[in-house]
C-alpha cells in the first residue's frame, strides 16, 4: 500500500507539473516574440497589442485590462513608450507584475522641441533584445521555478539565434560604405540601429509618431536630402506613404521601400529574427 501511495503521489506532482502554466500578458509584438521563445509551451501568451498596431498611439480596451488584471506577468518595453502604463497598474492592482524589459540598458535621448527625450525603440539593438530576452528568463523563473530548466534551455536556444542573426546582420551591412549609410525615415524610430551599424539618420516626424513634421522641417530635410545625396527615403509598415512620396518627388531619391519600425509585421517580419533581416536587406540594397 506505501508502494501504491508513492507512485500515485509521484503521478499526482508529476501531472500537476506539466499542468503548471504562466499567463504572460504582452504590451508589444516584440516582447510577444521573446516571450513565445523563452516560455515554450509552458507559458500562455496574451498578446494585447498584435502587428500592425502603433504602439504611439495605442490605448487598451476594457477587454484588453481584464486580460492583463488575469495574468501572471505583464511584459512592457518600457522607456516611455506606455504612457498609459500608471493607470494601467493602478487597475491591475499594482505594479509588480509588470516587467519592463528595456530597464535592463541605458536609453539613447534625443532632442526634441526644445527638451531631451528617451527613444522607445531599442529593439532595433540586437544586443538590446539579448539583454531583454535574460530580463524575461529571469521573471519566467522567479515566477514558476518549477519550470526554471525550460527557461533555461529555451533562453540559451534563442540567444544563440540572436548572435548568429547579429552576425549575418554586421557582415549584410558591411557590405554598404560608409558613406552611404545615410537613412531618411518616416519617424525618429532607427537611432539604435544608427548607433550599432553606423549610420546617419534624417527622420521627417519625431520620436513618436504623433509629431507632425512642420513644413520647415520637410522644406529642411528635403534641402540635406539633395545636399547629402542620399538615395532613398523610406515609409514605415504602420503609416501612409503619402509625405514619403512628395519628399523623393523633391528630391530625386527614390522610395527605399517599407521599414517595421514599431513592431512586427503579420505575415512579413512576423518574427524578430525575421524583422531584422527584412529590415536590413531593404535599407542595404536600397542604398547600394
Amino acid at each position: 500500500m506505501k508502494y501504491l501511495a508513492a507512485i500515485l503521489a509521484l503521478s499526482v506532482t508529476s501531472l500537476v507539473g506539466a499542468r503548471a502554466e504562466l499567463t504572460v500578458a504582452s504590451l508589444s509584438t516584440i516582447t510577444t516574440d521573446i516571450a513565445k521563445n523563452v516560455g515554450g509551451d509552458r507559458v500562455k501568451i496574451i498578446p494585447i497589442i498584435g502587428p500592425g498596431v502603433d504602439p504611439h498611439e495605442f490605448q487598451p480596451s476594457p477587454a484588453d485590462i481584464k486580460k492583463i488584471v488575469k495574468a501572471d506577468l505583464v511584459l512592457i518595453t518600457g522607456k516611455h513608450l506606455e504612457g498609459y502604463l500608471t493607470k494601467l497598474e493602478e487597475s491591475a492592482g499594482g505594479a509588480g507584475k509588470f516587467v519592463d524589459t528595456g530597464a535592463a540598458f541605458p536609453s539613447l535621448k534625443l532632442e526634441e522641441d526644445g527638451k531631451m527625450v528617451e527613444d522607445p525603440h531599442w529593439w532595433h539593438s540586437i544586443d538590446n533584445v539579448k539583454k531583454a530576452t535574460a530580463v524575461v528568463e529571469k521573471s519566467f523563473i522567479d515566477a514558476d521555478p518549477a519550470n526554471k530548466a525550460t527557461y533555461e534551455k529555451n533562453a540559451a536556444a534563442y540567444l544563440a539565434e540572436l548572435k548568429s542573426l547579429e552576425t549575418w546582420a554586421k557582415k549584410e551591412v558591411s557590405t554598404l560604405p560608409r558613406e552611404k549609410r545615410k537613412l531618411v525615415t518616416s519617424h525618429d524610430a532607427f537611432q539604435y540601429f544608427a548607433r550599432d551599424f553606423g549610420f546617419k539618420i534624417y527622420a521627417i516626424e519625431g520620436v513618436s509618431t504623433e509629431d507632425e513634421p512642420s513644413s520647415k522641417k520637410i522644406t529642411d530635410l528635403i534641402n540635406t536630402i539633395k545636399s547629402e545625396g542620399v538615395k532613398a527615403v523610406f515609409f514605415e509598415s504602420i503609416e501612409n506613404p503619402k509625405v514619403v512620396t512628395e519628399i523623393t518627388k523633391e528630391t530625386g531619391a527614390k522610395v527605399g521601400g517599407e521599414l517595421y519600425a514599431d513592431g512586427l509585421g503579420d505575415k512579413t517580419a512576423a518574427t524578430y529574427p525575421e524583422m531584422v533581416k527584412y529590415n536590413i536587406t531593404t535599407i542595404v540594397d536600397s542604398l547600394k
